[in-house]
């Protein structure tokens, strides 16, 4: 169980849904898009009913296991730029700007700290992306943005990179307060019903059925398996450390503006600061899932943990003797591209969102407002962000995607090994790891 669950302020569970019901609208799953879907479509129109549909309870997900780190797109100007050009990226970093804002707007003590995010290079090769972060921020005009840094903190960071535009929250904390300002503007919400088949006007449960117009799929990994997200998505495992409480130890090396961090590896280390002055530090090199299917090497992966750790000693070494407390994973939903898409299934009123990759607590609020759109059918501002209605890449048919992902997962992390042990990685692992980028893919949590 994720220590954000237990640290949260508990909620009463609301009850499955039993029998036949109807909704203007249906959402699956209960995480951070879901409920803020929920929570614009209340606020647009009071009107609408809107039922959520969650399998397990709120939290359970990637919104109650992540690292916490509200970004904006200001953070991911080289991504988006690569994919999908100049204006659409300057586009999409304004647009997120509202996230932050509304968190604050949701009045609730979620651990809200505007500290800004970091990226570090610890080896030689990583300094090639905190200068590119530099570079396409000056380029598009918005050098305030990735401000070049003297990083501090520890003595394997190189050179670094401040992102002004991001900050840290307490991710169980947000999602229960979504949840509580969802059915406080009158959304109504069945946990432990999990969604057995979704049809046109129609989602089934293991105890019911709900009919609605409109529906929306935001499950997050769990969407893999599902056939019209399946061939643009992989779930990858994701997995966090989090020590005792060390304050002493950050004053000590200055670590005390709530700033988030984030290396330049393909499967990338991300730590933060707690309000306790714990350390978290997680790891994006989970395992790989196959034909959508979660099963438990999401949740306890023992090498993905030891890897996680393995990056607290090395990257932060004052830490060298403070107590792991805990260890937890979940799946995170990759796209083919790394960055989300949102649409709705040919024909139908179906609407969907996924392909976060890691990072999802601030975009998830974007991906509420494009959704929203969509259901009450507006051709404004947000129906049109170059996120919406996109169709990302393809990814190879099962079983070469799960067997190919595996291999190149797997020379990834061999030469990233290499490289921060200063050796030259094989010639093999480095082909490997190249092939993606070749084929025009990406892999990975960056």
């Amino acid at each position: 169980m994720p220590w954000w669950l237990d640290e949260a302020p508990p909620d009463p569970e609301a009850e499955p849904l039993v029998g036949d019901a109807e909704a203007d609208v249906a959402i699956v799953g209960a995480g951070y898009t879901g409920l803020w879907t929920a929570l614009e479509l209340k606020r647009r129109d009071p009107a609408q009913r809107v039922t959520v549909l969650e399998a397990e309870h709120v939290g359970y997900g990637p919104s109650g296991r992540n690292g916490g780190f509200l970004e904006t797109y200001w953070c991911a100007l080289p991504r988006l730029r690569s994919r999908l050009g100049d204006e659409a990226a300057l586009v999409l970093a304004r647009a997120s700007e509202g996230a932050i804002p509304a968190v604050e707007a949701l009045g609730e003590d979620v651990w809200l700290r505007r500290g800004g995010m970091l990226e570090v290079s610890t080896t030689p090769a990583q300094d090639a992306a905190v200068e590119d972060a530099i570079r396409v921020a000056a380029g598009l005009g918005a050098p305030e943005r990735a401000l070049p840094v003297e990083p501090g903190i520890s003595p394997v960071f190189r050179r670094g990179v401040r992102f002004p535009d991001a900050a840290t929250v307490q991710p169980a904390r947000l999602v229960r307060a979504l949840r509580r300002a969802a059915l406080g503007a009158g959304a109504v919400l069945h946990e432990r019903s999990r969604v057995t088949s979704i049809r046109r006007g129609e989602v089934v449960t293991g105890r019911g059925r709900l009919r609605a117009p409109e529906v929306v799929v935001a499950a997050n990994a769990w969407m893999s398996g599902w056939r019209p997200a399946s061939r643009a998505l992989t779930p990858f495992g994701s997995y966090v450390v989090l020590t005792e409480p060390v304050p002493e130890l950050l004053a000590e090396i200055g670590w005390t503006g709530g700033e988030a961090i984030a290396d330049g590896r393909m499967f990338l280390h991300y730590f933060r600061t707690t309000e306790d002055g714990r350390v978290l530090m997680g790891s994006g090199s989970g395992p790989i899932g196959r034909s959508g299917r979660i099963d438990s090497r999401f949740f306890d992966d023992a090498p993905t943990v030891a890897r996680a750790e393995q990056g607290l000693r090395r990257l932060l070494p004052v830490l060298a003797d403070a107590r792991v407390e805990r260890a937890w994973g979940g799946p995170i939903d990759v796209s083919s591209d790394q960055l989300p898409f949102f649409g709705t299934v040919a024909g139908t009123r179906i609407h969907y969102g996924a392909g976060y990759s890691g990072n999802g607590v601030g975009p998830s609020w974007l991906g509420g407002q494009i959704l929203a759109s969509l259901v009450l059918g507006s051709d404004d501002e947000w129906a049109r962000l170059p996120l919406a209605r996109r169709v990302p890449p393809r990814l190879p048919p099962e079983p070469v995607r799960q067997l190919g992902g595996a291999l190149v997962r797997r020379a990834i992390l061999s030469v990233e090994a290499a490289d921060e042990a200063g050796r030259r990685p094989s010639l093999v692992a480095r082909g490997v790891a190249a092939l993606p980028r070749v084929l025009g893919l990406r892999i990975g949590t960056r």
